[in-house]
């Protein structure tokens, strides 16, 4: 038996109820099962539930308006299984994006909906909170990763915990939050850390060549091909790979990732032979991929690969209680000495679009300009992108954009109304349904 975990199982086929039921608990799982949604709605109110097995096509009320439900509930949310027999794009992405851990397409064999229930309840343990309390930083700042904020700190206590499995992490956020540092950190943290890890910028290199780059080629196999050459997964055999701007890949080479991350195996170009290796993949993006997905832009079993243990980076703006320190770390990696309050302040009431990354930049800036022992205002003035439309945006991404303007908008509606949820969305004019799902959707529960 393997454990106690608590499952919700909510189908209106009865035969599905007990097939599936009887297989749960004889891995040793409580099931409470189903078959009318009304019923499930009341039972999530009720009680917590660790996992939670949904159809979507029920009498009444969809799967999907229950995971909508799950946002009020007033119980600890369950992971989520997601079944449905009338599959399509735009509902699998809507599931995700409502917290689904997985997505399971009608009809499935009974081994299916057990190894996809494990995954889940092991993930479910990664992300709960830990008994040893949230991760103090200092095992990161070598890498690094600066931060006190309770945001930061929940980041690295997951971090800390999945480094040691061997999944495939996805990791989001912004241009500048330090994605690259945290894959780095992951991997230093691992059994792993005495083989190497591998860094591929996928944004840097061309398609046409960035194949080659991941997989390596075999002399003559195409022209200028003057001698074998090992891909970057083949160096990394034994170790990790960092697939940095992941969102990037083109529809042709994605297909080649994805079996990659399936089988453990590829082809060099021109070569007659697979090689098999064993890696770990961390990949990082800035992009939107369940919105790829449902744009057809990306492939969306290889999203679901990628999206095993996905974390994310907030941005500097949502944990401004974080600038001090990061400054004075900034100060002593460029030799300055020292910061006076009121150009602190400065840097405090800033947006920081360009995140870390620009606050590192302003810094290094302000050390150079500094004439005396101390840093003055004057020192870190900031400059903005030229626009005659209004204040700067934190980039060219108009979904990227969207997405700013609604955490921005929730986050100081919150704060303004010291945290009640009617009062915010009164204020923001949305109900509090509404807020919840964008509370859920930027992380800000």
């Amino acid at each position: 038996m393997a454990t106690n975990a608590s499952i919700l199982l909510a189908d209106d086929e009865e035969k599905i109820v007990r097939l599936f039921g009887h297989a749960l608990r004889e891995e040793g799982y409580e099931v409470v099962g189903t078959t009318c949604p009304l019923e499930a709605k009341t039972l999530l109110r009720q009680r917590p539930f660790d996992l939670f097995v949904v159809d979507n096509v029920m009498p009444g009320i969809t799967g999907l308006e229950l995971l909508r439900d799950l946002h009020d509930a007033p119980v600890e949310r369950p992971q989520v299984l997601f079944m449905t027999g009338h599959p399509t794009i735009e509902g699998a992405v809507e599931a995700m994006k409502l917290g689904a851990f997985d997505y399971l397409r009608k009809p499935f064999e009974v081994e299916q909906l057990l190894a996809a229930s494990a995954r889940a309840l092991q993930q479910r343990a990664i992300f709960a909170p830990s008994s040893r309390g949230l991760a103090s930083g200092d095992e990161f700042e070598s890498c690094g990763i600066v931060g006190r904020s309770n945001a930061v700190r929940c980041v690295l206590e997951q971090a800390r915990v999945v480094a040691s499995s061997t999944s495939t992490v996805l990791i989001n956020g912004e241009t500048g939050t330090g994605k690259e540092l945290l894959a780095r950190a992951i991997h230093r943290l691992s059994p792993r850390r005495t083989r190497p890890l591998v860094k591929v910028n996928c944004a840097a290199i061309p398609d046409n060549l960035l194949e080659s780059e991941l997989f390596g080629h075999t002399r003559g196999a195409f022209t200028g091909a003057l001698s074998s050459k090992r891909g970057r997964f083949a160096l990394a055999d034994g170790g990790s790979i960092f697939l940095d701007e992941i969102g990037t890949l083109g529809s042709a080479l994605q297909p080649k990732i994805l079996r990659v991350l399936q089988e453990r195996e590829f082809e060099p170009l021109g070569a007659e032979r697979t090689e098999h290796v064993d890696v770990r993949v961390i990949a990082a993006t800035n992009r939107d991929l369940a919105g790829m997905v449902s744009d057809g832009r990306f492939l969306q079993d290889l999203y679901y690969r990628l999206n095993v243990i996905p974390l994310r980076l907030p941005p500097l703006r949502e944990r401004p209680e974080d600038i001090p320190a990061l400054v004075e770390h900034f100060l002593r990696k460029h030799n300055g000495r020292g910061i006076d309050d009121s150009a602190m302040k400065v840097l405090m009431r800033h947006g920081w679009p360009g995140n870390v990354r620009e606050l590192e930049n302003t810094i290094e800036r302000a050390v150079v300009l500094a004439t005396g022992r101390v840093i003055g205002p004057e020192c870190v003035a900031i400059p903005t992108l030229p626009s005659s439309d209004g204040p700067p945006l934190p980039s060219m991404s108009l979904k990227g954009n969207v997405d700013w303007v609604e955490r921005e908008t929730v986050r100081r509606a919150l704060a303004a109304v010291h945290g009640v949820k009617k009062d915010a969305a009164s204020l923001v004019g949305i109900s509090q349904r509404a807020l919840s799902y964008y509370l859920s959707k930027h992380d800000l529960e």
